[in-house]
């Protein structure tokens, strides 16, 4: 059995890799197509490193551009390495919401060749964002959806897909649970940061509808300025384009290079509370027991909303702040089935093509 797995996003190196390993305990073979969708070489490195990903098969060197130009020269040149595929893989894989995720099924779809979906069925109901088309025109492309969350199986039912939905659990989980234990052996806080456990804020701010706005960035970094307390900022390379002269950085708000996925993991477990308008980084958080405070309107993850733990304040900064101080009801709940990773290997095994 083959499988192609296609991934252009750092937050689709962390999902592939949990379930790249399944696949190779399984014996099952695996094409890893990289876009280049999202491409620093230092960043790419630490990434496949730290997580043990195989080097990628294919790089396509996409790059950035337009969401046109950028889906448009994925697709043309996937549609090669996907000929050039001999015999043709069994079962594309594809992860989450990127103009990857998207070019990769629409390729498949045109090439006749069977689509499995990892985070299947996740809305946020505003067809404004990018990500959303992607995820509703992948999941009505798809043989196999992966649902992380029952939330995400009813939306899939409500859009009259109930063929080949199954309800996996979270690979994102899986990749939380193991790797940061590691972090926490391989980093000390004190060699990331000079603040100590509890006494900063983390924050991550990369959404087009963000750093494209002015009025919303600004809006952003009034609020950040407004904590009572550091707040330690790893720089998204969109978001430092967009840090011109009129956006007048807070004195509290530290920049920081970007991070690895370890580093990060380090950081959010300490932090006295994360803003973020990343979904992962909403997830990564409500399981690490730390507050959250979502950058945006909506969230496609709405079980972390659940207590308090996740706040959505929008880019007001009275809100921003207002949430920031809010401290959440109980414990966060688990929103984990058993090893999602292997329930999803499972079914690419025994679901007929």
């Amino acid at each position: 059995m083959r499988v192609c797995s296609i991934v252009g996003a750092r937050p689709q190196f962390i999902k592939a890799a949990v379930v790249s390993q399944a696949l190779a305990q399984a014996g099952i073979e695996e094409i890893l197509v990289h876009t280049g969708q999202h491409y620093d070489i230092q960043l790419d490195r630490i990434f496949f490193e730290e997580l043990d990903l195989p080097v990628p098969h294919v790089h396509l060197g996409v790059g950035s551009g337009t969401h046109a130009l950028q889906t448009g020269q994925m697709m043309i040149r996937l549609e090669a390495a996907l000929l050039e595929l001999q015999p043709p893989p069994d079962w594309v894989l594809v992860y989450g919401d990127t103009n990857s995720t998207l070019a990769g099924a629409l390729v498949a779809a045109k090439l006749k060749l069977p689509l499995a979906h990892v985070e299947a069925g996740l809305r946020s109901f505003n067809r404004h964002m990018p990500e959303e088309i992607n995820r509703v025109v992948t999941d009505h492309l798809s043989q196999l959806l992966f649902a992380p969350t029952q939330t995400a199986v009813e939306n899939l039912r409500r859009e009259g897909i109930t063929q080949g939905v199954h309800l996996t659990g979270d690979v994102m989980l899986e990749a939380v649970r193991t790797y940061a234990i590691v972090a926490q052996r391989k980093w000390s806080l004190g060699q990331l940061i000079p603040y100590a456990s509890g006494t900063y804020y983390l924050a991550t701010v990369h959404r087009a509808e963000n750093t494209d706005n002015p009025v919303r960035l600004k809006g952003i970094f009034e609020g950040l300025g407004r904590l009572d307390g550091p707040v330690v900022l790893p720089l998204h390379p969109r978001t430092r384009a967009r840090l011109d002269g009129s956006i007048q950085i807070p004195a509290n708000v530290k920049l920081h290079e970007p991070v690895g996925y370890l580093a990060m993991l380090l950081l959010i477990q300490n932090a006295r509370a994360v803003l973020t308008d990343s979904g992962g980084v909403q997830k990564e958080a409500f399981w690490l027991g730390v507050p959250c405070v979502t950058l945006r309107e909506e969230t496609e993850w709405v079980e972390t909303l659940e207590g308090g733990w996740n706040q959505l304040a929008g880019t007001d900064p009275d809100r921003i702040a207002a949430a920031a101080r809010a401290r959440p009801l109980g414990h966060p709940v688990s929103l984990d089935i058993e090893s999602a990773s292997t329930h999803i290997v499972r079914l690419l095994q025994e679901t007929p093509r």
